[in-house]
């Protein structure tokens, strides 16, 4: 698997992902600082043009620094993927001497697993967003 900056070409994949709209997904790259995953490229035509290629992404992250904490706002994909994504945040987080926090819709239990793998530690309930319950993760430096 290799992570990298996501660029706006891969909102259609990101979309699709989150089951979200791809225009949404487009500004979020425009907005955060975001990653992604995709697997591990084997056999590639040098000649190849990488626009050409559809991304065939495993999973995002994106995240921003507010003050004291860096607020990761959207993680999704494979449950392998969304635990190597969020060591992206958590490095950055511990570069600057900075809390990660995290909030986890209730369905995701990769993303809660994700979370407790790398050391998060569940601090209780966070808001609703359309009705979901999430709960509140933080990673302190």
């Amino acid at each position: 698997m290799q992570v990298r900056d996501a660029v706006e070409d891969d909102a259609a994949a990101m979309a699709a992902i989150a089951d979200a709209p791809q225009d949404v997904m487009r500004n979020l790259v425009h907005d955060r600082t975001v990653r992604v995953a995709e697997p591990d490229i084997v056999d590639e035509d040098p000649n190849e043009d990488a626009g050409a290629r559809d991304p065939q992404l495993l999973g995002f992250v994106s995240f921003d620094a507010k003050q004291d904490a860096v607020h990761v706002t959207q993680l999704d994909g494979t449950n392998e993927a969304c635990e190597r994504l969020l060591s992206e945040p958590v490095r950055f987080a511990d570069r600057e001497a900075m809390a990660v926090e995290l909030l986890v819709p209730e369905a995701q239990d990769g993303v809660a697993d994700a979370a407790r793998n790398q050391g998060f530690a569940d601090v209780g309930p966070g808001p609703r967003f359309e009705g979901v319950p999430t709960t509140r993760y933080r990673l302190e430096p």
